[in-house]
């Protein structure tokens, strides 16, 4: 929506300053040469007022959709727009993609090259575009099994006559015709293969390859390259300077691991402001050796090390005090925490797990707040026609109401029930 006020407001710029440009012509041949600058075409403005004022009120006009465009743009992507003021568009687009991708084959029967890749939350991603709306994208969402544990290499093969947990396939492309995206599911009768290897930082590299049922026009083979995380790397080391919430999420779960000296800890997506501004109070519901902890956290940046916590003073971990720490823990509680992890569907949790498999969150309960600052808790029911969230919420009377809600309006999402 940003973008698309910005590109009316400009245009409407342009679309003024060459009727203003007419009109002093039409006055005369040294008002319309000398317009060509600046201080000339103010001069033309203010001396012949009567002629240039309906050109003058459109270029003010113009300023409305530019500013509400850059303010929408500054509050919801800071870093885009600082990159926007300093001209410093390729850095941008550079860093939102530092993949590489060489696959060859068809997307709906069209040529299809993503330059973007991930695979986090369980869903692997291949994007060609950068509007907010791919030109055109395939998501994956891997089955839970696959994902248990994290190895070195992910091998993952599937065959037409399979049957089972599958991956489910998504195949979506944007029509000059239409201004959302068409979109189609499979979940069997497709042929797959993956076989990725991690490769520091936050890489899986790998072959892969997909052949859909020919109705649907889509195969593709090669290599790609996937981001498992959206930190951001300097050195092999994660660059704690980077205002955003996946850096929050590294540095509270590091201070978690040393803080309980524990081999991991897994936090709970949690509420932020829109613009990251230290100091940073935020409460936190994490995951700590099978134990839910609740704690209240106040995050600084500071100009050398970036984002911390504090009144951090705890030791780097060593490992041999979690092993000392599950040493304790009986063998059946570790396994029933074990067994409660897999099960527990908040975890892996998030809008494009729900969007590519709605029927496995269907009657939970979520909380959702939109672009707008709108929070809605209820129950999701499904999606509609035109892929928009349904949200069902009970009240006195009438007793029931329903909400809609478009993927695209949508800055925060979290499941309540497990």
């Amino acid at each position: 929506m940003a973008a698309l006020l910005i590109l009316g407001g400009v245009l409407l710029l342009v679309l003024s300053l060459i009727w203003l440009l007419i009109l002093a012509f039409q006055t005369s041949l040294f008002w319309g040469l000398g317009s060509f600058f600046p201080p000339v075409l103010l001069l033309f403005i203010v001396r012949c007022w009567a002629v240039a004022r309906k050109a003058v009120v459109v270029m003010a006009l113009s300023l409305v959709p530019l500013t509400a465009g850059f303010t929408q743009l500054a509050s919801s992507d800071a870093e885009k727009m600082q990159a926007l003021l300093s001209l410093n568009w390729r850095t941008t687009a550079d860093s939102v993609a530092p993949v590489s991708i060489e696959l060859h084959g068809e997307l709906h029967g069209q040529a299809f090259k993503p330059h973007y890749g991930e695979l986090i939350d369980g869903v692997l991603v291949l994007r060609e575009g950068d509007d907010f709306f791919a030109q055109r994208e395939l998501r994956i969402a891997l089955p839970e099994r696959s994902l248990a544990t994290q190895p070195p290499r992910l091998r993952l093969d599937v065959l037409p006559q399979d049957i089972g947990a599958l991956p489910e396939i998504e195949i979506m492309w944007l029509s000059q015709e239409r201004s959302l995206p068409e979109a189609r599911r499979i979940s069997r009768g497709y042929t797959l293969h993956l076989d990725l290897l991690s490769q520091a930082p936050n890489l899986l590299v790998g072959n892969f390859h997909l052949v859909l049922p020919p109705h649907f026009k889509t195969s593709m083979s090669g290599e790609v390259q996937l981001l498992t995380n959206r930190l951001r790397y300097i050195d092999g080391q994660v660059d704690r300077h980077y205002d955003n919430v996946s850096t929050l999420e590294y540095v509270i779960e590091d201070y978690l691991q040393r803080r309980f000296a524990v081999g991991s800890a897994r936090v709970q997506p949690f509420e932020t402001a829109k613009t990251l501004v230290s100091p940073l109070d935020v409460t936190i519901n994490a995951d700590v050796l099978g134990q839910r902890r609740q704690l209240a956290l106040r995050l600084i940046k500071d100009e050398r090390i970036g984002w911390s916590i504090a009144g951090d003073q705890y030791p780097k971990y060593a490992p041999q005090t979690d092993a000392v720490d599950n040493a304790v823990i009986p063998q059946a509680t570790v396994e029933s925490v074990q067994s409660a992890r897999v099960n527990d569907r908040r975890l892996r949790f998030s809008l494009q797990r729900l969007l590519v498999n709605p029927k496995k969150y269907q009657r939970l309960q979520v909380h959702l707040q939109t672009t707008k600052g709108n929070q809605v808790t209820g129950r999701f029911v499904g999606l509609d026609a035109e892929g928009a969230l349904i949200i069902s919420r009970t009240v006195k009377a009438p007793g029931t109401v329903s909400f809609t809600v478009m993927p695209a309006d949508i800055s925060d999402i979290r499941l309540l029930e497990p």
